[in-house]
């Protein structure tokens, strides 16, 4: 008998849009789950964003967030509509939306009216903002939450530039969309050992601050405070990926073995004799004035020779990297990380790996992303048979 993915029999109805929903989700197809997209006749519009003219209707987040799906447009207003997500929802396993409470109550799709139909379902709420507290209602994007949280004052306090910004990534979206993973993972098991299904809310401001706060809590895990908010070490100004003579390179020491070590190496260990840097405490002090005079030291050489200096003797070291440089990276090319595939209308696209491989299990065959209502007809049919 041939084994099966992870998740192989593990059926979603999904009616999340934009990325955090659409991430978990697709993060729980390529483990092998059936992933059904309820969508409205318009389609998510996460379809249209940075889409060419020449496709038709699939935008490169598109191809990404939604592979693995089955695609179904009904018009959940209908009777007809509503019969049918009912029928489908009682061949599902979980249930996962980011539609806010309000909405979802007028469409008859809380938890509470369809736990008395299907009480083994796992239903999973993806929200802005948690029930209980005062922006429970609030619409929420990545923006919004990076504001909220703090992330968007990290950049000045490292770099002295007074003006917030928003670190140049969805990270909210992609973090919370991490945390509904792992929650719909541990609901499915609750249910198999307790037999019963149960409601899960994620909250992104919850989840990203709780992603957020694990260094950057600091001097506040305290009561009283010992200190402001802020991990020193991330928000050094001297912490930066280093200018050598043709190029940037990012060097990380980290341990104090290690620290010491770089300054060997490059000889230029009387730095720490003449700064009077002899304990490991008196170098955790100064690491601004290492890091400075790391910059000094790396700057007179050529990329190349560092990084066959610091591989040679185990100091963490890379090349910094364009993002388009990245398509190249030898490792990724050798663990296959990017695979060019053949979309049925789109023509060849380049799909990732899954980062997390189970050794006990083969992969899933994870699907081209489907067109608006690819599996409507496919869908209405199946659900007609006894």
């Amino acid at each position: 008998m041939a084994a099966s993915s992870i998740l192989d029999g593990v059926r979603i109805l999904d009616m999340t849009s934009v990325i955090f929903g659409p991430y978990c989700t697709a993060t729980l197809a390529e483990m092998g789950a059936d992933v059904i997209k309820i969508e409205p006749p318009t389609g998510d519009e996460i379809r249209r964003v940075g889409r060419p003219a020449k496709t038709r209707g699939m935008g490169p987040a598109h191809i990404t967030l939604n592979r693995g799906k089955r695609s179904v447009v009904w018009d959940l207003k209908s009777a007809r509509g509503k019969a049918s997500l009912l029928r489908l929802l009682g061949r599902c396993d979980v249930f996962i939306h980011n539609l806010r409470r309000e909405a979802i109550v007028r469409l008859g799709l809380d938890y509470d009216a369809l736990r008395a139909i299907h009480p083994r379902l796992v239903y999973v709420h993806c929200t802005g903002f948690g029930e209980g507290g005062p922006y429970a209602s609030k619409p929420a994007y990545d923006d919004i939450i990076q504001a909220a949280s703090g992330a968007a004052s990290l950049l000045p306090r490292a770099d002295g530039q007074p003006a917030p910004r928003f670190l140049p990534m969805a990270i909210a979206d992609k973090v919370a969309g991490l945390h509904a993973t792992y929650a719909v993972l541990g609901a499915l098991l609750h249910r198999e050992r307790a037999g019963q299904g149960q409601a899960v809310e994620v909250p992104m401001f919850e989840s990203f601050t709780h992603f957020l706060l694990q260094e950057h809590i600091y001097g506040r895990a305290f009561v009283p405070p010992v200190e402001e908010a802020g991990y020193p070490r991330q928000l050094d100004p001297q912490r930066q990926p280093l200018k050598c003579l043709d190029g940037y390179v990012a060097v990380a020491p980290y341990t104090d073995e290690r620290w010491v070590r770089f300054f060997d190496v490059t000889g230029h260990s009387d730095f720490l004799v003449r700064e009077k840097l002899s304990s490991a405490r008196d170098r955790f002090h100064a690491l601004d004035r290492m890091y400075a005079e790391m910059a000094r030291i790396v700057a007179e050489k050529p990329l190349r020779y560092w990084l066959s200096l610091f591989s040679e003797c185990d100091i963490p070291a890379s090349e910094v990297k364009d993002l388009d440089a990245v398509f190249t990276d030898p490792h990724l090319a050798a663990v296959g990380f990017f695979e060019r595939r053949t979309h049925p209308s789109e023509g060849d696209y380049l799909q990732m790996r899954p980062p997390v491989r189970f050794h006990g299990a083969p992969a899933a065959e994870v699907r081209a992303a489907p067109h608006l209502g690819e599996h409507s007809d496919e869908i209405d049919a199946w659900l007609e048979e006894p």
